[in-house]
């Protein structure tokens, strides 16, 4: 399989009138002091929030604010997308917020949202990510382990912690080499049979930054399966998934 380079620019005047959309209002916001979310941008077609988030809180907002934040539980960590608003979310809320250099409360209000709606494109992925990239096996994500709908919500969650990452590394593109794999296509690249990549969220970088710096920096963003250097047949990528319990290994990078 070829590699894809993970660097869809936000160059596109779609997306520039959306970002300068969410800035204006998220000023708006913050010298007015609103805290209902009317005035939010309703950016593209994948989904708009309706009300301010905080711990305590829970419903289907809360779970799609949770895809999104899924990147930024800190060191070893995962949130739960569960629709409750405890406090993992919260933290990973306020580690977002502080990425991108907003009021780190820990609540969901409009520049939070703003800045989501700039991130994401119609589709629901996040803007340097694509479906069509991470699933260049079988098009209608069928034939792995988990059903057809199940692979590609796990993908998607796996796009969002790669978002967090890639951010981290200075938004630098990521190289994608394999991502979602039909027991067919694992088969017929040697694959594990047990890999991540039959449940979707699996994905194998090459390129740079460096793979022992990618599955360094990727055990900050709640990935629980990071196979690097010097674990057998992975001195040439770095492997990331979300396996059910942790399983770190990269010896060449101290992992």
């Amino acid at each position: 399989m070829g590699v894809c380079v993970v660097n869809r620019g936000t160059t596109v005047l779609r997306r520039l009138g959306r970002a300068l959309t969410a800035l204006t209002l998220a000023a708006v916001a913050s010298l007015v002091g609103v805290t209902a979310t009317s005035s939010a941008a309703q950016a593209d077609g994948c989904y708009t929030w309706g009300r301010n988030l905080a711990e305590g809180a829970s419903g289907e907002d809360v779970r799609q604010l949770q895809i999104r934040v899924s990147g930024y539980p800190g060191y070893g960590a995962r949130i739960a997308i569960d629709g409750a608003f405890g406090p993992a979310t919260r933290s990973a809320v306020i580690r977002f917020q502080q990425a991108y250099g907003l009021s780190a409360d820990g609540v969901a209000g409009p520049q939070t949202y703003n800045q989501l709606y700039a991130l994401q494109d119609d589709d629901c992925t996040p803007v340097n990510f694509s479906y069509a990239e991470w699933n260049r096996c079988n098009g209608d994500w069928s034939g792995g382990a988990v059903s057809a709908s199940s692979a590609k919500f796990n993908a998607l969650v796996s796009m969002w912690k790669l978002q967090a990452m890639r951010r981290a590394l200075g938004s630098v593109p990521l190289y994608i080499s394999s991502g979602f794999r039909s027991y067919a296509c694992n088969s017929a690249v040697g694959g594990a049979s047990g890999s991540r990549h039959l449940y979707g969220d699996g994905v194998d970088l090459t390129g740079s930054p460096s793979f022992c710096r990618l599955a360094q920096q990727a055990r900050n963003h709640g990935f629980s399966n990071i196979l690097g250097p010097g674990y057998p047949g992975h001195n040439d990528h770095t492997h990331l998934g979300n396996s059910p319990s942790q399983s770190w290994s990269a010896p060449s990078c101290g992992i």
